[in-house]
């Protein structure tokens, strides 16, 4: 009895932390703020004890609401009140700019040297000399802004004016014609099949994947 009972348990676990999860947002680990992150550890802990709380597991599933709960009404008041965020989440802090570090904006970062130097090098700073400013973001990330002569050169810089860039969409997947994509690009099984035929294919099933963008631009790519 008592192992169908943790089976049980464990399945409500799963199913209150994945709602509560979808509810909250998808984030990466480096766009966690600081209640994020302590959050996601208290739900998770509290979701290990709901997985095998036999007796009352009503008592860990409501903890994890309340947690839930809690975080979405302070997104909230964050997007409401954006400077609530300086409270809450802290601000960014320049750490290096114009050559010179800032040991005062270090301290208040709690950040030495070493990890100074550390966050440069995962930004592909190796050298300090070809950094502009640096940031040090609430979330715990660097930000750096390189020097003119160190930035990657941009059309603007040669005068240059490159036609316009869309978005590609999906209109053929592992052979299978998404007819609904095709019609959102006003499209239609006609105009692919001509288009197919140009580039050399019967059909689509010779296709693994197929991109076509605002402007008709089909590419066309076939599995090995």
């Amino acid at each position: 009895m008592d192992f169908v009972k943790v089976i049980l348990t464990s399945l409500l676990s799963v199913a209150a932390l994945f709602i509560i999860t979808k509810i909250m947002g998808h984030k990466q680990m480096a766009q966690l703020d600081f209640f994020d992150y302590i959050t996601g550890i208290t739900i998770g802990s509290i979701a290990a004890e709901l997985a095998t709380e036999l007796e009352k597991p009503w008592k860990p599933l409501i903890a994890m609401i309340i947690y839930g709960l809690f975080s979405i009404t302070l997104s909230l008041i964050i997007n409401k009140m954006p400077k609530a965020r300086k409270y809450i989440n802290g601000a960014p802090i320049i750490i290096m700019d114009n050559g010179k570090i800032s040991r005062k904006n270090m301290k208040k970062a709690k950040m030495d040297l070493s990890e100074f130097m550390m966050l440069c090098r995962n930004a592909g700073f190796f050298n300090l000399n070809a950094i502009q400013t640096a940031i040090f973001e609430y979330n715990g990330t660097l930000t750096i802004l390189p020097v003119s002569g160190q930035r990657p050169v941009i059309p603007d810089d040669m005068r240059l004016a490159p036609p316009a860039e869309y978005v590609y969409t999906e209109v053929i997947m592992d052979g299978r014609v998404l007819d609904d994509n095709l019609k959102s690009l006003g499209l239609n099984t006609e105009w692919l099949k001509k288009q197919l035929e140009q580039q050399g294919y019967k059909n689509a099933k010779e296709i693994y994947l197929g991109l076509c963008d605002k402007q008709n631009k089909l590419l066309l790519f076939s599995s090995d």
